[in-house]
C-alpha cells in the first residue's frame, strides 16, 4: 500500500484529506508545517505528499525546495493543495519540484484525477 504524507496547517483539511486518501487505498502521515513533515520524510520518504502553500514555520514551497534537495527526496510526487490559484503561484510550485496542482477546495473526484494524472493510481 502507498503512503501519502498531508501536510496543512488546517486540522480540518487534513480529515478531509485522510478520508478521501484512505478510500483510495493510501496509509496516511500527517503534518501540520513544513518542518514537520521534513521530520517526516526524514524518518521515512513517503510515495505521495498533498501540500498546502501557506503555513506556519515553514510554508509549502519552502518545504518542496528543501525536500527535492535531500536524499531520496526526488521520489515522492508532490501535488500542491492550495487557494493560491494564480498562474505565479502554480508556475512556482512546478519549478520548484511539484508535480501536480489542485485548488481549494477540492473534493474526492479532483483528488483521485490528479493522483491518476501523476501516476498515483
Amino acid at each position: 500500500m502507498k503512503t501519502c504524507l498531508v501536510v496543512d496547517d488546517s486540522r480540518v483539511i487534513r480529515k478531509v484529506a485522510r478520508r478521501i486518501l484512505e478510500e483510495m487505498n493510501f496509509n496516511i502521515e500527517e503534518a501540520a508545517d513544513g518542518a514537520a513533515a521534513l521530520d517526516v520524510c526524514d524518518g521515512k520518504m513517503p510515495d505521495a505528499i498533498l501540500l498546502d502553500w501557506n503555513m506556519p514555520v515553514m510554508n509549502g514551497l519552502d518545504f518542496l525546495l528543501a525536500l527535492r534537495k535531500r536524499d531520496g527526496g526526488d521520489a515522492p510526487v508532490v501535488v500542491f493543495c492550495s487557494t493560491e490559484n494564480d498562474m505565479q503561484h502554480i508556475s512556482e510550485a512546478i519549478n520548484a519540484g511539484a508535480n501536480e496542482y489542485i485548488m481549494k477546495p477540492f473534493d474526492r473526484d479532483i483528488v483521485q484525477a490528479k493522483f491518476a494524472e501523476a501516476g498515483l493510481v
